[in-house]
């Protein structure tokens, strides 16, 4: 598996989805308030990251490919931080502006009292969750027919806040078989939108929910997972399952289980499945079969949940983390 790792270089991905700004509010708790029985936190330090579809983004860049972000952001000063942030991880941002729609901002409020590790106390989010105006969808558009030619593969980065419309996913599956892009799914949900990819994948609940029905055993799971596969007419349907691994089936490849890396301490499991669909991603256009790039994936995710927020894997922490068993 080590010398597999290279391969997830050198290639040319397109990310499209929605783009939220993560805020980390750190602070030293004082005392406890007199208003309400919670802890005031006196602020020590600020930290903005990249989030929602342009944390895989992040993840192809730092794996040693290039990647494009479309994506919309509003006329604030957020959006603002989010184009900086793209360009300082050398992203290249191809976005269009609502100055109607604010930009996604998260913000996490965590206690931080060293030795020991922060601690999430509260999170905020400012975000936007109606679908695009036709105008907007048009913006998007022109931006996607300007940059996946030329794209090895797709991915549709799907948080659910109203960026990935019905028109978008039909301009991509479109653009995607006119220029021989790989068309590649990390769903949250509206699994329906996303018929003809030649890679979907979603996590357990959201299978659950796609589904209508609950996955317990391996033969749950072999059911669910080809008929997910089925219904859409995907080359390749993963359900990603923390720990319980990855269950997978492709065309010409059967049912797999393919178990989860190991993790020493899980920290934040946040931005996992970005990871994940990222390092999949590189891996079939590397020339990987599914059951490789799956496993791959799995060992970066594995690798990302030990740290704080949105994390990105580096080839030699992956080779040596998969050159360890994982």
């Amino acid at each position: 598996m080590r010398d597999l790792v290279p391969r997830l270089a050198g290639h040319r991905v397109l990310v499209v989805g929605d783009l939220t700004l993560d805020e980390y509010l750190f602070g030293r708790a004082t005392r406890l308030s007199r208003e309400a029985p919670v802890p005031v936190l006196e602020l020590v330090r600020r930290e903005a990251i990249l989030g929602g579809a342009a944390n895989p983004a992040r993840n192809v860049v730092a794996l040693g490919s290039a990647a494009v972000q479309v994506g919309i952001v509003g006329d604030d000063a957020e959006g603002a931080q989010v184009r900086g942030l793209l360009a300082a991880a050398g992203i290249v941002a191809s976005l269009a502006e609502a100055p109607g729609r604010p930009t996604t901002r998260k913000t996490r409020i965590l206690a931080d009292e060293s030795p020991r590790l922060p601690h999430q106390l509260a999170r905020l989010d400012r975000l936007e969750r109606a679908p695009l105006s036709p105008a907007e969808e048009r913006a998007v558009v022109e931006r996607l027919s300007d940059h996946i030619p030329g794209a090895d593969a797709v991915i549709c980065s799907d948080y659910q806040i109203g960026l990935l419309t019905p028109a978008v996913v039909d301009a991509v599956r479109a653009l995607c078989g006119a220029h021989g892009a790989r068309f590649c799914v990390d769903a949250q949900g509206s699994s329906h939108l996303y018929a003809g990819a030649d890679l979907f994948r979603c996590n357990n609940l959201e299978a659950v929910a796609a589904l209508g029905r609950p996955l317990h055993s391996a033969a749950d799971y072999e059911a669910g997972v080809r008929e997910l596969r089925e219904r859409l007419g995907a080359r390749a349907a993963m359900v990603t399952r923390g720990p319980e691994g990855v269950a997978l089936e492709a065309e010409g490849v059967p049912f797999t289980h393919v178990p989860a890396a190991r993790a020493s301490e899980v920290y934040d499991t946040t931005g996992a499945g970005d990871t994940f669909i990222a390092v999949a991603v590189l891996g079939l256009c590397g020339g990987l079969g599914v059951v490789d790039a799956a496993r791959l994936a799995a060992a970066a995710a594995a690798l990302v949940v030990r740290r704080l927020g949105n994390a990105v894997v580096t080839p030699e922490e992956l080779a040596e983390a998969v050159g360890a068993g994982g």
